[in-house]
C-alpha cells in the first residue's frame, strides 16, 4: 500500500514521510476477527518537528490542550471504529487533517469595549432597588 501525501488545503500538504502509521489489534468486542487481524491504526505525526507546517500553525497546534499530544509534541491518533484496516486508516488521516485544519485559522483578536451609559444606569438602578429591599428587612424596621 503506497502512502500518499495528506492534502489539508490548497496551500498545505503533509508528505507521507512525516506520517507514521502502525497497524495493531483493535480492543473491545468483535469476536475472532478482533483477535486475529490487526485492523486498528495508530497514526503518529510530529507537530513540533514537522518542516511542512508554517511556524504560526505549529505554535497554535502545540498550544492546544489535547490529550492526544505527547510531551514531545507528537500527535497520536488511534482509529479503530471500523472493521477494516483501510477504513480505519482513512479515518485516522481524516482526523489528522481536521486537527491541522483547526490550527490554520488565527483566532480573532478581541476588541475591548466599554459599557454603554444606559447599561451603567440600569445596573446602578437595580443595585439601588436591591439595597432598598434589604434595608427594609433590617431589624430596626421591626422595632
Amino acid at each position: 500500500m503506497a502512502a500518499e501525501p495528506l492534502q489539508i488545503n490548497a496551500h498545505l500538504v503533509i508528505p507521507p514521510g512525516e506520517i507514521v502509521e502502525r497497524f495493531v489489534r483493535a480492543s473491545g468486542a468483535g469476536g475472532q476477527n478482533v483477535n486475529k487481524v490487526s485492523t486498528a491504526v495508530e497514526l503518529r505525526f510530529d507537530v513540533a518537528g514537522s518542516p511542512s507546517l508554517p511556524e504560526p500553525v505549529r505554535m497554535r497546534l502545540l498550544a492546544k490542550r489535547d490529550r492526544r499530544m505527547t510531551g514531545e509534541g507528537v500527535l497520536v491518533i488511534d482509529a479503530q471504529r471500523f472493521r477494516t484496516q483501510d477504513r480505519n486508516r482513512e479515518d485516522a488521516r481524516a482526523r489528522l487533517a481536521d486537527f491541522i485544519a483547526g490550527g490554520l485559522a488565527a483566532p480573532k483578536r478581541r476588541i475591548a469595549t466599554k459599557p454603554t451609559r444606559g447599561s451603567q444606569l440600569r445596573r446602578l438602578d437595580t443595585k439601588r432597588e436591591r439595597s432598598q429591599v434589604k434595608r427594609g428587612r433590617s431589624s430596626s424596621h421591626w422595632e
